[in-house]
């Protein structure tokens, strides 16, 4: 017997092709479940700090003091839940999470205002969210110093440095745009992992592996059946969440279409060995799973997604080199937002071709050992 047949092998492709589609909820779950958790995804895993609910204490009651107010609630960042004179109301309701932003304005603050001598204001803020906190800080801060300026007739000073700030690629600092194209590698990894691992697991279980072992296939055709439709529900996908990206977020797309094609190759192909290492050393589904949820969530963590690696450790730092999700991301956003192309982001195709070279091959060793 010839060690590749293309005959065997298509066959093989159809068999797991039908197996896959087989189960009445195959297809909803297939064409439904990859829209729904891409656009809830999308919708949800937002950086953006607005409508931030705010107490004001204003003891100074003046025009002066009522244009402070409407310039917080005028950027759309502050939402004004209760206007009071008794401060006391701030920690009451900072302590019941009604609001998470408290304003005293002292009495004299006008009159301080226009005297030159330089008003003062104060902001209590809940700190339990440290990442929102630091953002509303800075935008209490930011508004106050704008204000005082316009007030005093010295929005812009004499003599110093005068910054004039401009953000390339995403000029009004959306986070959609960083966060929506970086889902795509979770939810393609999700997914590859779970039809990799499970498919596999579920054969040894009721012994359909078996069969497949006395059946004149060689363990190559075997395993390049078996990846190869998880490579094809991937691919359909990935073109599901580039279609909703352009056209229902409104993700600019300034690159071209070689270096996502071939990052997403190369990344599936990565994910599924991560598949089948887990499927190879598991007996039962549930085992398989667990394992999983044990490598899904730190691949992910250490990918950037959720933090910059920046920040990071440095030794968990290194550990992202060999992270193929990390690569995937780099590249899509690179593709989607600065339209860089392959040979601007050769490193990190590099590094995701030898992550899923790698990985590939240790995944076929260790299957073929499995099944041998």
């Amino acid at each position: 017997m010839s060690m590749f047949s293309l005959i065997r092998f298509r066959q093989m492709v159809k068999k797991e092709f039908r197996q896959l589609l087989r189960d009445p909820k195959a297809k909803p779950l297939l064409l439904v479940s990859p829209i729904v958790q891409f656009t809830l995804l999308a919708y949800a895993t937002t950086t953006d700090v607005e409508h931030i609910k705010t107490v004001v204490v204003d003891q100074d009651w003046s025009a002066d003091s009522r244009a402070l107010v409407q310039a917080y609630t005028s950027t759309g960042y502050f939402d004004i839940v209760e206007n009071t004179f008794h401060i006391e109301r701030i920690p009451a309701t900072l302590d019941r999470g009604e609001a998470m932003v408290g304003i005293v304005i002292p009495p004299g603050f006008s009159a301080d205002l226009r005297s030159g001598r330089g008003a003062k204001i104060q902001a209590l803020i809940d700190g339990s969210d440290a990442s929102v906190a630091t953002v509303a800080q800075s935008y209490v801060g930011q508004i106050a110093s704008s204000f005082g300026a316009k007030a005093s007739g010295t929005i812009r000073p004499t003599g110093g440095t005068e910054l004039r700030a401009r953000a390339w690629f995403n000029p009004s600092l959306e986070s959609r745009l960083f966060n929506v194209p970086a889902i795509m590698g979770t939810l393609l990894l999700m997914t590859c992992l779970m039809l990799t691992t499970m498919t596999l697991v579920r054969e040894k279980e009721i012994g359909t592996l078996d069969q497949l072992l006395v059946s004149p296939v060689s363990s190559f055709e075997i395993m390049l059946g078996k990846i190869t439709p998880v490579m094809c529900v991937g691919i359909f996908h990935l073109m599901i969440f580039v279609s909703l990206t352009l056209f229902h977020f409104g993700v600019p797309f300034r690159g071209s279409v070689l270096p996502v094609a071939l990052a997403a190759f190369l990344y599936l192909l990565a994910s599924m060995a991560i598949g089948l290492l887990i499927s190879a050393v598991s007996s039962t589904q549930q085992e398989a799973f667990m394992l999983m949820i044990l490598c899904m969530l730190p691949t992910v963590v250490l990918s950037g997604f959720l933090s910059p690696i920046e920040t990071m450790p440095k030794a968990f730092q290194a550990l992202t080199y060999i992270n193929p999700v990390r690569h995937f991301l780099d590249i899509v956003r690179g593709v989607f937002l600065k339209g860089t192309g392959i040979v601007e982001l050769w490193p990190q195709f590099a590094a995701l071709a030898l992550t899923s070279g790698g990985g590939l091959l240790l995944a076929m060793s260790r299957f073929k050992r499995t099944i041998a």
